[in-house]
């Protein structure tokens, strides 16, 4: 009688990075003889991907660890991540954990440990999504007063172009039709290719972008998060140029519509120069999706420097926002400044920059009205009389599922034109637009 192969169990916190590095484990193992255990069974070998950006995260790690040390009773333990990269010796003690992977750089060693012989310089898909999140970068240099993440990733390395390209290739052919570029600083893609190297000669975000959007296939390129330092004429002239591939969207990272804040934060421009790029994008493109994140709280905010946040936002006209309350994070220099906020402030701030949020969205949702967008569909809705996506502007779209001939299943995972209309609960009710009328 022959033996079961052992099953393995996945568990992801945080930013698509870390998603993207948990598939590559994945896909890894499963290479080597590795099984998914299947739901409600207990695994043989779990792994767990760990956040460590707020305090938050540090604790939905370690419970995370803790349940599956409860679940699968007899299963062996590997922590990887932000968290386990700060905090080693508080995560080997957790139950269960047999290994603490406190460098991701390690990850082929890790997988050359547990059998797999041909390792995989890329992945192949994320498991059940639609859209594909493509890792070109890590590591950062900045020294925001707030993050602790260049303290556990320090090294900044960028994946070659050719890498990134045959991934690309190797994923459209699976059938993905987004790919999400998305690194630790994502718009410093190539900078440590380009040391010593004259201007002219210089590989930036800007070149993989073109080059990616160059490739056959039924697909689109979202970018992930991006300074406002690095939204360039080159990058906008990209997408411009290849509209056809690239979402007209960018996540723009703010933290902070305040000057002092700025400062305090250790960012490096201020809110003009914010402002002027954001201007520029929408001089370029056709109603371009601007999203951010937003920190309130920040030690010393005052009401008028929260209230400069807000005039900001509003300016901008954000179509969404991430919104964080300041969470001290030991070892960096925010934690120890004067003028912490209260927990209640925090949440009261948070409150009111959502109506605002609100009110961009809608100003945002309503100038898109009667526009074509196109659209990735994933889901049914509660109902299943609607087909939910998100559009290339990254807006919640739903169309009812009768306007479709054929099997639903054919059109989840697939890219169609829709016709916004009214928004209904943050969604956009729209209406499918056969090829055949475009």
């Amino acid at each position: 009688m022959s033996m079961s192969r052992p099953g393995i169990r996945t568990v992801t916190l945080g930013c698509k990075v870390n998603q993207y590095e948990t598939e590559y484990v994945r896909e890894g193992l499963l290479s080597a003889g590795y099984v998914d255990a299947a739901k409600g069974q207990p695994a043989d070998l779990c792994i767990v991907n760990t956040c460590t950006v707020t305090q938050s995260g540090d604790a939905k790690s370690r419970q995370t660890i803790r349940q599956l040390a409860r679940r699968n009773p007899d299963a062996r333990i590997i922590v990887m991540g932000c968290y386990a990269t700060r905090a080693p010796d508080e995560v080997s003690q957790l139950p269960g954990v047999v290994e603490v992977v406190t460098d991701k750089r390690e990850l082929p060693d890790l997988l050359g440990r547990h059998g797999v012989v041909d390792i995989p310089t890329g992945v192949s898909g994320l498991a059940d999504r639609h859209r594909a999140y493509l890792k070109v970068q890590d590591g950062c240099l900045l020294r925001c007063s707030f993050c602790i993440i260049p303290k556990v990733r320090p090294q900044m390395y960028s994946r070659p172009m050719e890498e990134i390209i045959d991934e690309a290739s190797r994923l459209i052919a699976r059938g993905f039709r987004e790919l999400v570029l998305t690194g630790i600083h994502l718009g410093h893609y190539g900078v440590d290719f380009n040391r010593g190297k004259p201007k002219r000669d210089w590989i930036r975000l800007s070149h993989l972008v073109r080059s990616i959007a160059q490739l056959p296939g039924d697909f689109r390129i979202r970018i992930s998060s991006i300074e406002a330092t690095e939204v360039t004429h080159e990058l906008i002239d990209v997408l411009s140029e290849c509209s056809d591939k690239v979402c007209p969207h960018l996540h723009i990272s703010m933290q902070s519509g305040s000057d002092a804040v700025l400062r305090r934060m250790r960012r490096r421009w201020g809110s003009e120069r914010f402002i002027d790029r954001c201007r520029l994008l929408k001089q370029t493109l056709d109603l371009p999706a601007i999203t951010t994140d937003i920190i309130v709280g920040f030690p010393g905010e005052t009401e008028n420097e929260f209230m400069e946040t807000c005039l900001v936002v509003r300016e901008v006209g954000f179509s969404k926002i991430h919104i964080f309350p300041f969470s001290a994070r030991r070892g960096t220099p925010a934690a120890k400044m004067e003028g912490q906020i209260s927990p209640q402030e925090k949440q009261a701030r948070g409150r009111r920059l959502v109506e605002v949020e609100q009110e961009m969205l809608l100003d945002y949702f309503d100038k898109l009205k009667g526009k074509k967008l196109q659209v990735l569909f994933e889901s049914l809705s509660k109902d299943e009389s609607r087909l939910v996506g998100t559009s290339c502007r990254y807006a919640t779209v739903e169309v009812p599922t009768n306007e479709f001939p054929g099997a639903i299943d054919d059109v989840l995972g697939s890219l169609c034109t829709v016709r916004a209309g009214e928004v209904v609960d943050d969604r956009i009710r729209a209406t499918h637009m056969p090829a055949a009328n475009l």
